[in-house]
């Protein structure tokens, strides 16, 4: 276990982080038994404060949770209640997986490949033709491989928009993503064949 407990601009006392370590332990140890690392960040926030929680756990699973509120205590345990919903969902996931894997075998994994997704409306927005957006960040990550449905939990429980990832049946490079109506999206782009033509 690797948890770096700090503040920003706030002096954080033994007893906060103890409670911290001991909370984040407990909660972690009732669904997984593996190793992890993190980093839990207290900070003011306007009046109140805000906690920022990212662990890893040696499975390879990221989750991230915040707590808003006006004392340091109840807003780490909101964070941290954030982290037990996730970890609850997580190993509920796992369960009903390796069931319907258990029950439908490759099946299911098949039946996948065939979902079509609806395209979402657009706006007939016009954008200027010296529209550049600047790139704010980049960064290199190792793609992990991945079924859709484990993607789609990967970005459940580190709380990202979107997640870019190796599909376990094929080993191409996929997306999943968070659509603006709260639907999952899902790329599975199709290898080039003879006919096909770049330009389309």
């Amino acid at each position: 276990m690797s948890l770096r407990i700090s503040g920003k601009n706030i002096e954080i006392s033994e007893a906060y982080r103890a409670h911290v370590e001991s909370r984040i332990g407990a909660t972690l140890g009732k669904y997984f038994d593996g190793g992890f690392s993190g980093r839990v960040v207290l900070e003011r926030d306007g009046a109140g404060y805000r906690v920022d929680c990212a662990l890893h756990l040696d499975s390879g699973v990221d989750l991230n949770a915040e707590g808003r509120g006006h004392e340091i205590y109840p807003t780490f345990e909101q964070a941290a209640e954030r982290l037990d919903k996730q970890l609850r969902r997580y190993k509920r996931r796992l369960k009903d997986h390796r069931h319907e894997a258990r029950l439908n075998g490759a099946a299911a994994e098949a039946e996948m490949s065939h979902v079509v997704l609806a395209a979402t409306p657009d706006a007939d927005d016009e954008i200027p033709s010296d529209y550049a957006p600047m790139v704010i960040a980049e960064e290199s990550k190792r793609l992990k491989t991945l079924s859709v449905s484990g993607a789609v939990m990967a970005m459940d429980l580190a709380n990202t928009p979107v997640v870019v990832f190796r599909h376990a049946g094929h080993g191409g490079v996929n997306i999943v993503y968070r659509r603006e109506d709260g639907n999952i999206g899902w790329i599975d782009p199709a290898p080039a064949g003879k006919g096909d033509s770049v330009d389309r």
